[in-house]
């Protein structure tokens, strides 16, 4: 599915906005993505908008170090399904090519193996066969087979669950009916599963398995469903923004502004007030109080009910269905070396990766031997770091904040220290010595600067028998006025996700002050 197709599903609820609107204000908490998108989708629509974020910058996850003529981007290094960004400029009247260049990154990514082998994920039909033809003479063909599986549970999930905002199983029922709902969701599979059933090479598998990084979740837990992402990566493409990943949450706050959201840094919600089951103001730390028509959380559901609110026990235990997904050790490395066999995205796989996500998902323990995720940002822009030098940003999986399996500063330092030491056994040869700026993050570090649920990078694990893949629901099912976006409610974690999380939200609203 294009995207145009994908646009015309999208709900249309109005050509002109409601007279009344402009009289409606909007206080959306947390200037992440989600916050974001939301607040420009309700500007654009006629509200009055201040959206509020309690950190020095927009963009939450989406963040920016500069550092010893580095420039980390903190948070997510992979931009996919850009039309989704374009279509908050386009409802705007905007192009966003005049605020962010978007370029294509090829390969996609670089898959490396205990055994020394390597494999690319290309957009290039030609190259995709001429390096899965290295896995055997039928991969290319079971290859083809799965990507055809996979584009299909796209298509059906764009239609219904991303174009109509669908909240819950129920929903699904009721859209697709139940005989298509079991059938086309392939609900009976777990993702792996799903891979197996076209591919035999256990290399293709765990690479195909990985793409589970997009949520922060097991492939050996989670829905067949999951088996849409390698679709949307190779069907929309993979990107990368010019000058950094930080420059689409400048472009963002710069269509904000031009809108008339009233945007507010340094600020943070300390409580939300509420009378007969309606939210009606906020009050930030300082103690002023900003009243409220509707509310907008980009603020994750479960950290929003337990800080936000007082005696919300039963909503509370409610959720813990919508469990957290992994967090992460991130390392940003500045090295003064370039190591060439790196492309823009790598994958450093474990020997035994199913015992590695269940150290994770099961044990909460760190693994042993763990999968890393490694970005080299220089391959695609040299300007992100002085000449001769490389950045270096590690990501493996670990788990979440979780009290009763405690893991210490000393933990993460001989995490970081395994990290390390297997990619330089992988190739990067004397990695530590190379290294001259550095900068790493914690669960704790993600919790503090977050307020993320126990320090999770991707808000809600996709587990097909806790949620069967679903998130939180954007309406609140406590007050009639406050909506949640963001990685903790549906459609999930990820940069396009939160991003259409605001539209949806805004489609949420208008359908309900229909109702009003």
């Amino acid at each position: 599915m294009r995207q145009e197709e994908f646009e015309a599903l999208l709900p249309t609820n109005r050509d002109e906005p409601m007279s009344d609107k402009n009289k409606l204000h909007i206080v959306v908490i947390g200037a992440g993505l989600g916050g974001l998108s939301a607040a420009i989708s309700l500007a654009t629509e006629g509200f009055s908008v201040d959206l509020l974020e309690k950190n020095d910058k927009v963009g939450g996850k989406l963040n920016v170090l500069e550092k010893d003529g580095f420039s980390f981007d903190l948070g997510p290094s992979i931009l996919t399904m850009p039309h989704i960004f374009r279509q908050l400029f386009e409802r705007a009247g905007k192009n966003m090519d005049d605020y962010v260049t978007v370029q294509a990154v090829e390969p996609h990514w670089r898959n490396f193996f205990a055994d020394g082998t390597t494999l690319d994920l290309s957009s290039d039909p030609v190259i995709m066969k001429q390096e899965l033809d290295k896995l055997g003479p039928n991969t290319a063909q079971e290859f083809e087979q799965f990507l055809a599986y996979s584009k299909k549970l796209c298509e059906v999930t764009e239609e219904g669950y991303f174009a109509q905002g669908l909240d819950s199983f129920w929903d699904l029922l009721r859209h697709y009916g139940p005989v298509k709902s079991l059938k086309e969701f392939d609900v009976f599979r777990t993702m792996d599963q799903g891979v197996r059933r076209f591919i035999k090479d256990p290399k293709l598998v765990d690479v195909l398995n990985y793409f589970i990084k997009y949520v922060g979740s097991s492939p050996y837990d989670a829905p067949a469903l999951m088996n849409l992402l390698p679709y949307i990566q190779f069907g929309y493409g993979l990107w990368y923004i010019k000058g950094g990943m930080y420059g689409m949450a400048q472009a963002l706050e710069k269509l904000a502004v031009e809108l008339g959201v009233n945007i507010q840094v340094n600020t943070e919600v300390a409580e939300i007030r509420h009378e007969a089951g309606r939210a009606t103001a906020v009050r930030l730390s300082d103690d002023r109080i900003i009243p409220a028509d509707i509310i907008v959380s980009n603020m994750e559901v479960t950290p929003a009910y337990q800080q936000l609110f007082t005696g919300q026990d039963k909503e509370i235990k409610r959720l813990e269905k919508f469990a957290p997904s992994c967090s992460g050790l991130v390392l940003h490395l500045g090295v003064d070396k370039i190591y060439p066999q790196l492309a823009h995205h790598n994958f450093f796989y474990s020997a035994e990766p199913k015992k590695h996500f269940n150290a994770i998902f099961h044990d909460h323990r760190l693994s042993e031997d763990p999968t890393i995720y490694l970005v080299a940002p220089v391959k695609s822009d040299p300007s992100q770091a002085p000449k001769g030098c490389e950045i270096i940003k590690i990501l493996p999986h670990i788990p979440h904040l979780d009290p009763e399996h405690p893991l210490t500063e000393a933990d993460y330092a001989a995490m970081r220290e395994r990290v390390l030491l297997k990619l330089e056994n992988m190739g990067l040869t004397d990695l530590r010595k190379h290294i001259v700026c550095e900068e790493s993050w914690t669960p704790v570090d993600i919790q503090a600067r977050y307020y993320s649920n126990q320090g999770s990078i991707y808000g809600v694990v996709a587990d097909r028998f806790k949620n069967l893949g679903f998130k939180n629901a954007q309406r609140s099912q406590t007050f009639t006025n406050l909506y949640f976006v963001g990685g903790s409610v549906n459609p999930g974690g990820g940069m396009p996700m939160v991003t259409l999380s605001g539209q949806l939200v805004r489609d949420k609203i208008l359908a309900d002050l229909d109702q009003t």
